[in-house]
């Protein structure tokens, strides 16, 4: 092949979609590699430190155009592990702000995941087994199990004590945490903040009909279980810049012919367009189901895969990422 055939096979090559850049509102990505948010629990008192520098920095040099850091609890009582990071308080901004100069310093943006666990939360990190902390933790590891909350006061696994239920007062509690926490995520340099709102976890749990049972204006219909979620997601607008992308993770479905479905998203997805976010990051899942719910289980593609963990007690947690 000669060097003229060569200039011309180059000429007219297109550059794969994938690798091209792609822009929300003011932030332009250099190719459409996403990093998602790993839930690593390797966190010490919510303060991210060098590990996640390396594991996340690896990412930036590897040439991805967006990286998210690992789910975030916006209050200490809203991490589901020990290990959980966090930003709840100012002293945690100067760590995370070393990974986003890092991330910046070789070409991606950075993400920040913003979450609440609710009736997952004060549970040991999955290689400890996923259960609820208790003396033996102290013991071992000196890791406390703390009070949690949720949209009621059903248990998720089965162990007592159960979550509190969130009172209205302890609503508008949390969205000013969310508003804090969405203000050190700025300070810390991130371009992208996606709130959590899958995967069984605090919002999810106001969205499902199978975990909220209010009888107030944050249950029963649909309207009133988008309730908080869409309070959330405009509190965090409101603190996030106007040039800065706004991202939603949801769960599409709970399961098969069960509770949430893709026609609530749908919904829920345009509420969400209304409140200025950007992107819709849909995954599945979360929820205690019966087996012939529950899609790895009934889905011929994946009967060959080895199921997520079980939730029956003494074993670990089901199956969830970040």
């Amino acid at each position: 092949m000669s060097i003229g055939e060569v200039e011309t096979i180059e000429a007219t090559t297109t550059t794969p979609l994938l690798l091209q850049p792609i822009a929300f509102r003011g932030v332009t990505l250099r190719n459409r590699i996403v990093v998602s948010p790993m839930a690593m629990y390797s966190a010490h008192d919510g303060f991210a430190d060098d590990f996640h520098l390396v594991h996340l920095g690896r990412f930036a040099l590897g040439g991805a155009g967006l990286v998210f850091i690992e789910a975030t609890a916006v209050t200490e009582q809203g991490r589901i592990t020990a290990g959980c990071n966090g930003l709840w308080r100012d002293a945690q901004i100067p760590q995370l702000k070393r990974i986003t100069d890092f991330l910046h310093r070789f070409g991606s943006a950075a993400g920040m995941q913003l979450a609440h666990s609710g009736w997952k939360g004060s549970t040991r990190r999955p290689w400890h087994g996923g259960t609820r902390l208790d003396d033996e933790d102290v013991r071992l590891r000196g890791e406390h199990s703390w009070p949690i909350v949720s949209v009621g006061d059903e248990s998720f696994d089965g162990e007592m004590p159960g979550p509190a239920a969130l009172t209205e007062s302890d609503l508008s509690a949390l969205l000013e945490n969310y508003r804090a926490a969405t203000r050190r995520a700025l300070a810390a340099g991130f371009d992208v903040v996606d709130v959590h709102a899958a995967h069984g976890y605090l919002l999810h749990s106001f969205l499902s009909p199978l975990s909220n049972k209010r009888d107030d204006r944050y249950g029963g219909s649909m309207e009133n279980r988008m309730r908080f979620p869409l309070a959330v997601v405009e509190a965090v607008r409101a603190e996030w810049p106007a040039d800065k992308p706004l991202f939603v993770r949801i769960s599409s479905v709970d399961g098969i012919d069960i509770g949430w479905t893709i026609e609530d998203s749908v919904k829920f997805a345009k509420a969400l367009a209304a409140r200025g976010v950007d992107v819709v990051d849909c995954s599945s899942g979360g929820m205690k189901l019966p087996r012939d719910k529950a899609w790895w289980r009934a889905t011929p593609a994946f009967k060959c895969r080895s199921p997520p963990r079980s939730a029956k007690k003494g074993t670990s947690r089901p199956w969830r990422s970040a």
